[in-house]
């Protein structure tokens, strides 16, 4: 009942993070039918190009053996070793290419849908697999209902299929008591390719109604609930308690690392209480005006109290220090705009440090 509940509580689609998560853990949609498809097409494959060579290989050499068997030695037991390799080898060559086929039929059945992953998860041990009562829920439950009726309509379309083709291919199959024994094994391959290229259709369209099924029950069962889905926003974007403190302590450093660059300042723009930004520039340095510090309020107070403490100029510009705490930004030169008024202020200084020099 509990289970049941949980999944009725779970009506919102997967995010794009649940997805992933359930591909790490190795849950993801795979389609039994594109391994029956993949068999099957791996059948006629071998059927129409491998098949034929085969058989004339394997009755040649038991041709070669049935019409001169006074040519074998079994003097001992070493002779029936050696013939027993040699029959091994002249009919087990010719089923290297079956086997290939075969191997690579399966892996791309898997490959094509999802690359394969090694998932450590999914090789443990789970106790829970050989639990009868989990057992007999997966047997008859709801999903092996599914897959039990699934399995039904396939035998059923595949055996009104095979049986319509048989049934066509009847008068041909009746007729080999007539023909010539050399043209049998002919007759027999095109019939079984007849049988396979319809049973890889039923197939095809088998495995487009399983590929839908299962993709869709798939995203059924991992959906979230509302509480869910909330809770993965705050892992993804934090805690916002956490994210406040953080943002505070940031803020904390860059106040002290402000405050610290206020004794290298070359003058100080200030707004008499409100805002005050500290420059620095230095001819032999070159460049544009270097924006140390800005702040407002008690950080400006305190940006002018340590300026006078140093013997820094501070100029009064309502206006200047206003726009250049809002668009200037720390450790940066002054914007473009923000040069005429700035080397005006800078040549008054010099010129007073000039008019003392002098009078010393």
């Amino acid at each position: 009942m509990a289970q049941q509940g949980d999944r009725e509580s779970r009506t919102e689609e997967p995010t794009e993070k649940r997805i992933l998560d359930e591909f790490e853990k190795g849950n993801i949609p795979i389609s039994r039918e594109a391994s029956a498809f993949a068999f099957t097409l791996a059948l006629l494959v071998i059927t129409a190009f491998i098949a034929n060579h085969f058989m004339k290989s394997a009755a040649f050499t038991l041709e070669r053996l049935a019409n001169d068997p006074s040519g074998i030695l079994l003097r001992n037991s070493a002779d029936a070793v050696s013939l027993f390799k040699a029959l091994l080898w002249k009919i087990g060559a010719p089923l290297i290419p079956i086997w290939v086929v075969l191997l690579l039929a399966g892996l791309a059945s898997t490959y094509l849908q999802y690359a394969p992953r090694i998932v450590f998860g999914r090789i443990q041990p789970d106790w829970n697999r050989i639990s009868l009562v989990n057992g007999w829920h997966r047997i008859f439950g709801a999903r092996g209902l599914a897959d039990f009726f699934k399995g039904v309509c396939k035998l059923l379309s595949l055996g009104v299929v095979l049986w319509t083709v048989l049934r066509w291919q009847g008068t041909a199959l009746t007729g080999t008591m007539s023909i010539d024994p050399d043209a049998v094994p002919e007759l027999i391959l095109m019939t079984a390719m007849r049988l396979l290229t319809v049973v890889c259709v039923v197939t095809v369209l088998l495995l487009a109604v399983d590929l839908f099924w299962v993709r869709l029950h798939w995203r059924r069962d991992i959906r979230m609930s509302k509480q869910e889905i909330k809770e993965e926003l705050k892992e993804l974007e934090g805690d916002p308690l956490r994210k406040a403190r953080l943002r505070s302590l940031a803020l904390d450093r860059q106040r002290k690392s402000m405050i610290a660059a206020v004794p290298r300042a070359t003058l100080v723009v200030a707004n008499p209480t409100h805002y005050a930004v500290a420059l620095r520039y230095v001819r032999e340095e070159g460049g544009a005006p270097l924006v140390l510090s800005k702040g407002k309020d008690l950080i400006a107070l305190k940006i002018r109290e340590i300026a006078e403490r140093h013997s820094i100029p501070v100029i009064e510009d309502k206006a200047l220090a206003r726009s250049m705490y809002d668009s200037a930004e720390i450790d940066r030169p002054i914007p473009p705009e923000f040069y005429k008024a700035v080397a005006e202020l800078i040549h008054i200084l010099y010129a007073k440090k000039s008019r003392r020099t002098s009078a010393r």
